[in-house]
């Protein structure tokens, strides 16, 4: 049974601000994290989504009914506490309640996951619950401030929010990881990218980003790799390789150091070294791939120009360095059909990819986009795409055609390097992956 709020209406606090409210009785709604007893003492450890609240239960203060109220609270019982908000170093956050009256709303049943260690096959099939622990919410939290800062770069720069569709009838990066839908009739597929699209939007609007999750029917099971994960992807008219790479170096220390600015509690809860954080400012080392393979070969792999990197490979080069790293001018056979050839040496393309540091592999892909009609024709062609499907972007080369420049950044794989975390499956609420998308 849902409890009704009754009593005197005080005001309602996030846990995160009661050091506005010291020495004032105020309000606190949340569910029961812990609870321990000392006889006439109860602590009551309550969470509320912004973070954790001791509340002291003395018998003698509250009496026998609101003790016996919180004596039968179960773990993530929903609840009302109010009480004088006091400091207390000890405390998390530094601050407790002295509590006054406790309402319970709900009764929960024996809760699933305990305060103790449990197996990862037994969280993911718990995520809907796994998320209220400490952990998960500190990350989730990093992942809100890492989205915001986003918008706010791009929006401080006058660039346009201009939404990419996630049903497309063509493919983007390749059609061996596409997710096929029937389209009243029609094949059609999840979209792997909205560049394309972004492309179209830049041409009208000049200076743009899209957000949004994209699809890989990638059949990879490694700590890396989701089926569905998030994108911001920016499109720039008359931007070359150079700026484009100026424009992501800019944007990534801005966020990095957003987080650093306002998430200090989220990264003491993961244990984040945030040393590691510090160091990341503009400007990043930039290498290229044939001086990427010489590193490699140095290192001991023996790595043939013109293939692509794996993860194996990525760490080894970014381990020669502080910070994120971009290594360009990959091979033109590996890179996708839109990527513009340098025209000092065609064998390469005038694109490069982000290395996050530490080990966490590429997390932004981009460079110049062809901008001649009939060798984007050729283009097509070669990759053997369907041209029908690709008329309306041939379209945007025939009508004003312009140099233009942009890049892909993977939301998740961003989120875990900045959090530190080992598996990419924490960075996202609800992961897809390889055979798995329940709940």
């Amino acid at each position: 049974m849902i409890g009704k709020r009754s009593g005197l209406d005080l005001e309602t606090v996030l846990i995160k601000n009661l050091g506005r409210h010291s020495g004032q009785q105020i309000t606190v709604e949340g569910w029961l994290y812990n609870r321990r007893s000392s006889g006439k003492i109860m602590f009551l450890i309550v969470r509320d989504g912004t973070g954790l609240l001791q509340g002291v239960v003395a018998k003698k203060e509250v009496g026998e009914e609101v003790f016996a109220k919180a004596d039968q609270l179960t773990q993530e019982s929903s609840l009302r506490l109010t009480g004088i908000v006091h400091e207390e170093p000890r405390s998390v956050g530094g601050y407790e309640m002295h509590v006054t009256n406790v309402e319970v709303i709900h009764i929960a049943q024996e809760y699933p996951i305990t305060h103790k260690e449990h197996g990862v096959d037994f969280l993911a099939e718990r995520r809907h619950l796994w998320i209220r622990t400490p952990r998960q919410t500190a990350i989730l939290r990093v992942r809100s401030e890492i989205e915001h800062a986003f918008r706010d770069f791009f929006y401080q720069r006058d660039f346009v929010l201009a939404d990419a569709p996630i049903i497309t009838p063509a493919a983007c990066e390749g059609t061996t990881t596409l997710f096929e839908l029937d389209y009243h009739g029609e094949k059609a597929f999840l979209s792997q990218s909205g560049q394309l699209y972004s492309e179209a939007n830049a041409m009208a609007l000049g200076r743009i980003y899209c957000f949004g999750p994209t699809f890989r029917a990638e059949k990879s099971k490694t700590r890396r790799h989701l089926m569905e994960f998030w994108m911001i992807e920016a499109e720039m008219a008359f931007f070359d390789l150079e700026q484009n790479m100026r424009l992501q170096e800019d944007m990534v220390s801005y966020v990095v150091q957003r987080v650093l600015e306002r998430c200090q509690n989220e990264l003491k809860v993961l244990e984040r070294d945030i040393s590691k954080l510090e160091n990341i400012k503009a400007p990043f080392p930039r290498i290229s791939y044939t001086e990427a393979v010489e590193i490699l070969n140095k290192a001991g792999e023996d790595f043939p120009w013109g293939e692509d990197f794996g993860a194996p490979h990525e760490t080894i080069i970014s381990s020669q360095f502080d910070r994120p790293v971009f290594v360009h001018r990959y091979p033109t056979a590996i890179k996708a059909f839109y990527m513009k050839p340098d025209p000092n040496d065609p064998k390469v393309v005038l694109g490069a990819d982000l290395l996050a540091p530490e080990g966490y592999g590429e997390v932004i892909g981009g460079g110049q986009r062809i901008d001649d009609l009939a060798l984007l024709e050729q283009r097509i062609a070669e990759h053997k795409l369907p041209v029908e499907a690709f008329e309306w972007y041939l379209d945007l080369r025939r009508y004003g055609s312009a140099p233009h420049s942009g890049f892909g950044l993977g939301l998740e794989r961003t989120v875990a390097w900045i959090c530190g975390l080992d598996h990419i499956r924490e960075t996202i609420p609800f992961p897809r992956m390889l055979h798995k998308m329940y709940p």
